[in-house]
């Protein structure tokens, strides 16, 4: 392909928010652009049960609630009659063990000690003073041994079928023992302007160059190192590293679960029987199980497919709820993947696309098994999901549909979980997830609706919340859902909670329950959309309109039973620059707190602080990740962690359990209209040109992190 010479806006480009231009294309296909998939009507859920929910239910995750991934406490025991490490592998510490207890320390309400990061726009990586931090991985490097080297002007897709994928999001760290351990990301999206030099277009890539991008999709395992006694970790370079492993969109076979499976609506012309998938697409967030696995939500699978005017007419109008359009063959940021492969044609195979939007389940521990995708949990276009062990032994999943005013999510097992690391119990535990009861939530606010006026003004009684009821979709094989049935329900959740009528959010991404309280935490990044003509007004639980700035949500199910179908809700956390009056911070004192736009991900530390990455950030800077107490008296209080580079979102974040070491991805950095490889607008991490990678960052005392 031949160079052409570029004008670089440094800084600008942006719209919808901030988002670049650039980032809008890629990431989701310029969604913004397309009409919002949700067109219901779907009213409010009012009337909800008569007895009155506790709002201070909470509970905590008892002996069999809380997963402790072994770091700094005994090491991971090894499985009952183990075989060879590739077959039989080391898991986290089982929940309900002596080691479990320990060291689930009470749920942290004392202060953070760093010093906050301001604000900035440099390109680097910025931590906190007494931190350092180094590059894990990145792009190109060697996953699977004997990886060639990677040389941007020689790729293929053997070679990146090996190496480590493109943009990499959810973050997830299993321990083997004390000083090893599994890294498994995700690896989301490609951006050809970043990663082929003198790239033109879509149509002028080499069919070769399409499938180095199929292969950068996916998933990476790598087997990591403790480095000396520190909390730094890095790839081991030598031995077996026989869990190393790629997982792609271009080879990759996957097996379907659940009562989806088999379905006309999966069958295709390759896979006849609707039981097997070639590939993952768009996996974005996810979530480390009880029992040692990786779960993985595939989002914005939608851009991946062409044809969509040619797909059969009564077809058509459940494309465009998942938002694919219909009215043309290559909608506005199609990859134009047909090139490459015809399965991705829907006037050809108009049932491929029914395939994606799954949460995937991956063992690393084991890399000749084959991944999973689990119909059970439903078809959205899954963030991703994460597990808590309710009091009662069922396994529950929380779930975001990332989208402008779609739904939240909840996955309740048939199976109850078996604590421990016997080969029993770890075969029965990779069950739990392929049968159980999918719900849907739908809100009310607790203050007058004349008070919930779309600024986000506080009401009268001093804060946003509520209560909600988890409206049951399907069970097994029953479908809950008038005019559907089961397979019906799992294929098209969304129209399923069209019908119900389910809350309309702004964008629920990450969910994530806090395993030593049991409450449960939700990213509602934003909605620039929220009060415009003919879409859903304000409410309670998304108080302001063109919402730019996101909230955090928690949720506290009645009895503090995760499994209860009803539940109290507030905002704690109203983002935005907190001088503005619109933003709220669990009423901490705003002079004190730092500015925040566009939650993403969260996750815990071991004494249960909760940690905020952001994704587009409004405010002007670098997107980063954040901290705070969500219990006492330092409720409230969110500090700036780091920064990340130039046109970069923070993506992840995972803290090892002995708090010594915060991960994060670096996805899209130098993602800004007009750079190329040959002009970047990151050079990050090198020097040269923009590359994702993972970072891991640690205190230079050895202490925990953040306290």
């Amino acid at each position: 392909m031949s160079e052409r010479p570029r004008l670089l806006p440094l800084l600008g480009g942006t719209r919808h928010g901030s988002r670049d231009a650039m980032t809008c294309l890629y990431r989701c296909g310029n969604a913004c652009d397309h009409p919002v998939p949700n067109s219901s009507d779907n009213p409010y859920f009012g009337d909800l049960v008569d007895a009155e929910v506790s709002r201070r239910g909470v509970v905590r995750a008892g002996a069999v609630g809380a997963l402790v991934l072994g770091f700094g406490g005994a090491a991971a025991g090894a499985l009952a009659g183990a075989a060879p490490a590739a077959a039989a592998p080391a898991t986290p510490t089982a929940p309900g063990t002596d080691e479990a207890l320990a060291a689930s320390a009470r749920p942290g309400s004392g202060a953070l000690s760093f010093k906050p990061i301001p604000p900035n726009k440099l390109d680097t990586l910025v931590v906190p003073n007494g931190y350092d931090h180094a590059v894990v991985i990145k792009w190109g490097d060697e996953v699977v041994p004997g990886a060639p080297a990677f040389d941007v002007r020689q790729q293929s897709a053997a070679a990146q079928a090996k190496q480590f994928g493109y943009n990499n999001d959810f973050v997830g760290v299993l321990p083997i023992d004390r000083r090893r351990a599994l890294l498994v990301v995700n690896h989301e999206y490609t951006n050809e302007d970043l990663m082929f030099p003198g790239f033109t277009s879509q149509d002028a890539l080499t069919v070769e160059q399409v499938r180095v991008a199929m292969a950068a999709h996916g998933m990476s395992v790598v087997e990591l190192e403790r480095v000396t006694d520190t909390g730094q970790w890095r790839p081991v370079r030598r031995g077996r590293r026989e869990y190393n492993r790629r997982v792609t969109a271009l080879a990759t076979t996957f097996e379907l679960t659940g009562p989806a499976a088999g379905s006309a609506w999966l069958r295709t012309a390759a896979d006849p029987k609707g039981r097997t998938v070639v590939g993952t697409l768009n996996n974005c967030a996810g979530g480390v199980t009880p029992w040692g696995t990786v779960l993985s939500g595939e989002e914005n699978f939608n851009q991946y497919f062409v044809g969509g005017d040619g797909a059969p007419e009564e077809l058509k109008p459940k494309l465009a709820r998942y938002g694919i359009p219909t009215d043309a063959r290559y909608p506005s940021g199609s990859r134009k993947w047909d090139r490459a492969d015809e399965r991705f044609d829907l006037a050809k195979h108009p049932n491929e696309a029914h395939r994606f939007g799954w949460v995937v389940e991956i063992d690393p521990f084991d890399p000749q098994a084959r991944p999973r995708k689990h119909t059970a949990l439903g078809r959205v276009k899954h963030e991703g999901a994460n597990v808590i062990v309710a009091r009662n032994g069922h396994v529950v999943a929380y779930m975001g549909d990332d989208e402008r005013f779609d739904y939240l999510y909840k996955f309740v097992s048939d199976k109850k979980f078996l604590p421990g690391n016997s080969w029993v119990a770890r075969k029965h535990n990779l069950t739990l997830l392929e049968s159980g009861t999918l719900y849907v939530a739908a809100l009310t606010g607790d203050s007058p609706a004349g008070e919930i006026d779309g600024s986000g003004t506080l009401p009268a009684d001093g804060g946003f919340g509520g209560r909600g009821r988890w409206i049951k979709l399907v069970s097994g094989n029953r479908s809950y859902v008038d005019g559907m049935t089961a397979a019906d329900v799992l294929t098209f959740t969304r129209l399923a909670g069209d019908k119900v009528g389910a809350t309309k959010m702004d964008r629920p991404e990450d969910v994530e329950p806090s395993l030593l309280t049991g409450k449960v935490y939700v990213a509602l990044t934003n909605n620039s959309d929220r009060g415009k003509v003919g879409k859903a007004p304000a409410d309670e639980a998304n108080p302001r309109n063109a919402n730019k700035h996101g909230q955090i949500l928690e949720l506290v199910e009645e009895r503090g039973d995760n499994t209860a179908e009803t539940f109290t809700w507030s905002l704690p956390i109203v983002c935005g620059d907190p001088t503005d009056a619109s933003t709220y911070f669990a009423g901490y004192d705003k002079t004190k707190v730092s500015p925040i736009s566009c939650p993403d991900n969260v996750a815990f530390d071991a004494t249960g602080n909760l940690w905020i990455s952001t994704d587009g950030n409004a405010l002007g800077g670098n997107d980063g990740l954040f901290a705070t107490a969500v219990e006492g008296p330092e409720r409230g209080h969110l500090k700036q962690f780091l920064t990340v580079p130039l046109g970069a979102e923070t993506c992840g974040p995972f803290i090892t359990r002995d708090n010594r070491s915060v991960f994060v991805a670096v996805q899209h950095p130098g993602e800004i209209s007009g750079a190329s490889v040959e002009n970047p607008a990151s050079t990050w991490p090198d020097g040269d040109f923009a590359k994702p990678g993972v970072v891991v960052t640690w205190r230079l005392d050895g202490g925990p992190v953040g306290s």
